[in-house]
C-alpha cells in the first residue's frame, strides 16, 4: 500500500508550487503548468430484478484519488511538454457475492481488490498550433472515447495529433495500440469492444470539427478497428437564440459501420442515426430525441463512451439490431429559485422493433450453442425495453468547500427477453472534490 501511495505522492511532489515557483517567463514549461487532484467517493448499487439468486444484488463503495499534471511547453519553435496522471483507489465496501459493479478489479474468485493503483503519462510536442502526444492519455472523439464513468477514467496508449492551423476548424488524428479499463491497474491490448474481440487490434482515426461561434456547426470522422470494421461519423447541429432567455438546439448524428479485413466481429453493414431537439426557456429545458439502427447486427463501438447517439444514456445504448427508440427529457436549474448549483434532470427512453435473428450465423452476434446444438442470437425478434433516469446534482458555489459536488442518480431499466439487457434498478452516489494545487 505504501508503494502505491508513493505513485500519487511522487506526482504531487515533482510539480509542487514550491519546486516550480522559480522565476520563469509569462508562458513556458513551468509558467503554464497545472496540477490538480480529484478526490472521488463512489457508491454504486445494482438491484437485478431476476429470479436467479446468484445475480440479484451487487454493491460496491470506494474512494479514489486522481492526480493530473499538465505542463506548459518549452519556449522556441518546437515546444516540449509532458502530461502525467496517477490514480489510487481503495475499497470501502463490496464483499464477495456483491462485487462486480466495475468500481474495483476482481480476482479469479470474484473478490474485489482492497486497493489498486495506476500511473501513466505522455510526452507532447507543439509546433505553431499543432500538438502531438505520445504515450498514455484520455481521448474524446465520437468514434473513440475513453469514458470516465466509474472510480478511475479509462486511458489509451498511442499517438495523438490535434491541430488548429485552420481558422475555426480542429483537425485530429490518432492511432492507439493499448487500453486501460476503468477497473484495471495496467494497460493491455483489449479495447473493450461492444461485440468485437479487440485483443491485438489497433484503433486508428482521423476527424475534423468546427470550432467557431457560428450557429451552424458539425464534424466528420473516420476510424478503423484493425481486422474488424471501418466506421464513419457525421454530425450537424444548429443553435438558434429565440429570445433573451430561450433557445433551440437541433442536433443530428450518423454512424456508418462496415466490416474490414478478417472481420473479427463478423459481417457488419450497419447505419445508426439520431435526431434531437432541445428547447430551453430560462431555468428549464425540454428535449425530444429519436434514434434508429438499420442493420442485422447491433451498432458496434470501442471504448466506454464511443457512441454519441442521442439515446445512449446511463445504462442502455438502445443500439440493438433494427432498433428504433425515442426519448423525452426535462432539465431544471434551481439557481432561478434561489439555490445556485443545484440541478435536476429526468428522462425516459423506449426502444422497440429489435430483431437480432438475422445476424450472420456462427459469428459474434449469433454464435453456435454447443449445449442446444443450434445457433443462438444474442437478441431475439420483437425486442423492446425502456429506461428511466433521475439525476440530482449540487455543486457548492463558495466558501472553503467551493466546487465540492454531490451527484445522486437512479436508473431503472426493464425489457423483454429478446432485447438482451438486464432488468435492473441502479443507484449512484458520487461525491467529488477538486483541488487545484498548481495553476
Amino acid at each position: 500500500m505504501a508503494y502505491r501511495l508513493t505513485l500519487l505522492a511522487t506526482a504531487l511532489l515533482v510539480a509542487s508550487p514550491n519546486l516550480l515557483a522559480a522565476g520563469d517567463d509569462e508562458h513556458g514549461f513551468i509558467a503554464d503548468s497545472t496540477l490538480n487532484l480529484l478526490a472521488r467517493n463512489f457508491f454504486l448499487q445494482n438491484d437485478y430484478r431476476t429470479a436467479h439468486p446468484e445475480k440479484s444484488y451487487k454493491q460496491e463503495w470506494a474512494q479514489g484519488f486522481i492526480a493530473n499534471l499538465q505542463s506548459g511547453f518549452t519556449q522556441g519553435t518546437l515546444g516540449l511538454g509532458i502530461d502525467a496522471h496517477s490514480f489510487y483507489g481503495v475499497k470501502l465496501d463490496g464483499g464477495r457475492g456483491h462485487s462486480g459493479t466495475g468500481l474495483l478489479p476482481l480476482d479469479s474468485q470474484g473478490r474485489a481488490a482492497d486497493e489498486y493503483s495506476s500511473a501513466g503519462g505522455a510526452v507532447k510536442l507543439k509546433l505553431s498550433k499543432t500538438i502531438v502526444k505520445f504515450g498514455e492519455m484520455e481521448v474524446q472523439t465520437p468514434v473513440f472515447d475513453t469514458g470516465d464513468k466509474r472510480l478511475q477514467p479509462e486511458y489509451a496508449t498511442g499517438v495523438w495529433i490535434d491541430s488548429g492551423e485552420l481558422d475555426e476548424l480542429k483537425l485530429v488524428a490518432g492511432r492507439f495500440t493499448a487500453f486501460k479499463n476503468q477497473d484495471a491497474s495496467t494497460r493491455d491490448g483489449d479495447f473493450g469492444g461492444y461485440g468485437a474481440d479487440t485483443r491485438g487490434s489497433t484503433m486508428s482515426l482521423v476527424g475534423i470539427e468546427s470550432t467557431g461561434s457560428e450557429a451552424l456547426g458539425g464534424a466528420l470522422y473516420a476510424s478503423q478497428l484493425s481486422e474488424t470494421w471501418r466506421q464513419y461519423y457525421s454530425n450537424l447541429h444548429y443553435l438558434k437564440a429565440l429570445s433573451d432567455n430561450s433557445a433551440l438546439l437541433l442536433d443530428g448524428n450518423l454512424y456508418r459501420t462496415l466490416d474490414q479485413g478478417r472481420a473479427k466481429a463478423g459481417a457488419i453493414d450497419n447505419t445508426a442515426y439520431s435526431l434531437s431537439a432541445r428547447y430551453s426557456q430560462g431555468s428549464q429545458a425540454f428535449t425530444l430525441a429519436w434514434q434508429k439502427v438499420d442493420g442485422d447486427t447491433p451498432f458496434d463501438f470501442v471504448g466506454g463512451d464511443s457512441i454519441y447517439l442521442a439515446n445512449s444514456i446511463k445504462y442502455a445504448d438502445f443500439n440493438g439490431a433494427h432498433e428504433q427508440s425515442w426519448q423525452a427529457r426535462y432539465d431544471l436549474d434551481f439557481g432561478a429559485f434561489g439555490v445556485p448549483g443545484l440541478k435536476f434532470m429526468t428522462r425516459y427512453v423506449r426502444g422497440t422493433q429489435i430483431d437480432g435473428t438475422r445476424a450472420p450465423k456462427g459469428e459474434v452476434y449469433q454464435p453456435f450453442d454447443s449445449d442446444t446444438g443450434v445457433y443462438q442470437a444474442i437478441q431475439g425478434k420483437g425486442g423492446r425495453h425502456w429506461e428511466r433516469d433521475v439525476d440530482l446534482k449540487y455543486v457548492v458555489q463558495s466558501g472553503p468547500a467551493k466546487d465540492l459536488s454531490l451527484n445522486v442518480s437512479h436508473v431503472s431499466h426493464r425489457g423483454n427477453t429478446a432485447q438482451g439487457g438486464d432488468d435492473i434498478d441502479r443507484l449512484y452516489i458520487v461525491v467529488q472534490y477538486p483541488l487545484d494545487l498548481l495553476k
